[in-house]
């Protein structure tokens, strides 16, 4: 295990500049700390999906995903560190494939609720595609391991079908663009 944080404050960051993993220091508004930084964000906001009544399938799910964005933060807070893999990916896959299955397919866009959970879900999500952003930034700047990016965008993707699931599972449903609403 790491070091043990025994006092939070050290005031070495009231320059603006922060210590990435390696020791060496940069700017508190350097791409690389945006990008882990939505990273974090997008974990907390995961946090608040479970924080709601959700099922215990989705609620599994979320907080191994919690741990891998945790995983995930370090591999961009560490330059040239691997803490994602391929296996991790396809995992996200065969859980999305699975949540999925049993949703009827996509005839209108989803607005943002469907209850508390789901909402919340959509936030994550939206938190996510940030992040994800955020990460290819970085790379245009410096090394990312294209893992990465892949796991950002298929966490999204796992995100949004979720928060379909919890607006079906709340009973209130999903709740549906409607495009016809300036006519007539």
């Amino acid at each position: 295990m790491g070091n043990r944080l025994s006092k939070i404050y050290t005031k070495t960051g009231d320059d603006g500049s922060t210590g990435l993993g390696d020791g060496t220091r940069v700017a508190k508004d350097s791409a690389r700390v945006a990008a882990y930084g939505t990273v974090d964000e997008a974990n907390s906001a995961i946090g608040l999906v479970l924080a709601c009544e959700i099922p215990d399938p989705v609620r599994a799910v979320l907080v191994s995903v919690q741990h891998q964005m945790f995983d995930l933060g370090g591999e961009l807070c560490i330059p040239g560190h691997a803490a994602i893999f391929d296996a991790d990916i396809e995992r996200l896959e065969q859980q999305l494939d699975g949540f999925n299955a049993d949703l009827p397919a996509l005839k209108d866009f989803i607005l943002p609720g469907g209850g508390l959970a789901a909402a919340h879900c959509h936030l994550a999500r939206t938190v996510c595609r940030r992040a994800e952003r955020e990460v290819v930034t970085l790379s245009h700047q410096d090394a990312v391991r294209p893992e990465a990016i892949r796991y950002l965008n298929r966490l999204s993707d796992l995100l949004f079908v979720i928060a379909r699931v919890l607006a079906r599972a709340s009973g209130h449903g999903e709740v549906l663009w409607n495009h016809d609403r300036r006519k007539g």
